[in-house]
């Protein structure tokens, strides 16, 4: 566990710096929108084109990863829904609150950690999972944000939220990637170096601008609850905090119990994935989705404190994760 936690330090490390940055006010809020704007236009796609021209073909069209991690998705979705009404939420802040449960944060943490942890080779399997969770989760959670009757509905919204994904350079670079290594395609060598450069900045850029998107996020959030004390600052956070032990605690256990059983009906599916898949499940919440909760009128504060305290906590989780799944190799 100790040997596990030296490992994940450094990216957590960043996270904290970049928080700690924010809350100091040594990096201007007005900055941190040109750090994502870098991140998700520039270093991330660079970052995914390169693991994917790099990777199999085989690995990135693995039906088994993409059919197990979704049915776990479209399982953890109807929970939180259910729970969330149950509490008499309405459908738009139920449907934030499943989207922050079942989208991890693969993209700015997931990838380069996994990379790190497990090698190259896990990262095919991660980018299954993130058009799983940009494609379909995603436009899911967003369709059924407007069953309240919200203007535009539910199909207006799905499709709003499917050409936010066709304005988004990462699935882009991911299918740019897989199409290179299907046919063995390298860049001109100028070219890929340019590219390779602005991956190798993705990790800690996106890691340090995560910890400012937090702490702009916990900000926002207190200050509206300042404004507006609906309750106590201690009743706030425990909601939020169940949801956060759903997404640390049982959406790895939901994603292990789904691979184990279709392994043992006799799917297709890599050992080696399901480690990959069942660590990306224990990966904290997406910072993306207090975006998107503040787009469609949800409770972002909300959103905001379920990220902040899924991301502190995984510290420790994702790290007794990693132990419990013992040494994995492909």
């Amino acid at each position: 566990m100790f040997d596990i936690l030296l490992v994940t330090f450094p990216f957590f490390a960043l996270v904290l710096a970049g928080y700690a940055a924010t809350r100091r006010g040594w990096l201007a809020l007005q900055a941190i929108p040109g750090l994502n704007a870098f991140v998700l236009y520039f270093a991330l796609p660079a970052l995914l084109f390169r693991f994917g021209s790099t990777t199999p073909i085989a690995q990135l069209l693995d039906t088994a990863v993409f059919g197990v991690y979704l049915l776990v998705a479209l399982l953890l979705v109807a929970l939180v829904v259910w729970l969330s009404r149950r509490r008499g939420l309405g459908w738009n802040d139920a449907a934030f609150g499943a989207l922050v449960v079942a989208f991890p944060n693969t993209g700015f943490m997931g990838v380069p950690l996994l990379a790190t942890l497990l090698g190259p080779h896990s990262v095919g399997t991660v980018m299954v999972l993130i058009v799983v969770d940009m494609v379909l989760t995603s436009s899911l959670c967003i369709a059924l944000s407007r069953l309240g009757g919200q203007a535009g509905g539910a199909l207006a919204a799905a499709g709003q939220a499917l050409r936010g994904v066709l304005a988004n350079p990462m699935p882009w670079a991911i299918v740019l990637g897989a199409l290179a290594s299907a046919y063995s395609v390298q860049l001109p060598g100028p070219l890929q170096q340019t590219v390779w450069l602005l991956a190798d900045a993705a990790t800690p850029v996106a890691l340090f601008t995560l910890g400012a998107v937090l702490a702009r996020a916990y900000l926002q959030s207190a200050a509206v609850q300042q404004a507006q004390p609906t309750q106590g600052p201690w009743q706030a956070l425990v909601e939020p905090l169940q949801l956060a032990l759903l997404k640390l605690l049982l959406h790895p256990l939901l994603v292990w119990l789904a691979g184990t059983g279709a392994i043992a009906l006799g799917l297709a599916l890599d050992p080696f994935a399901l480690t990959v898949m069942v660590l990306v499940a224990a990966l904290p919440s997406a910072s993306n989705v207090v975006l998107l909760a503040e787009r469609f009128g949800a409770d972002s504060g909300r959103i905001a404190r379920i990220i902040l305290l899924s991301t502190a906590l995984s510290f420790l989780s994702f790290a007794a994760a990693v132990a419990w799944l013992g040494p994995a190799s492909p």
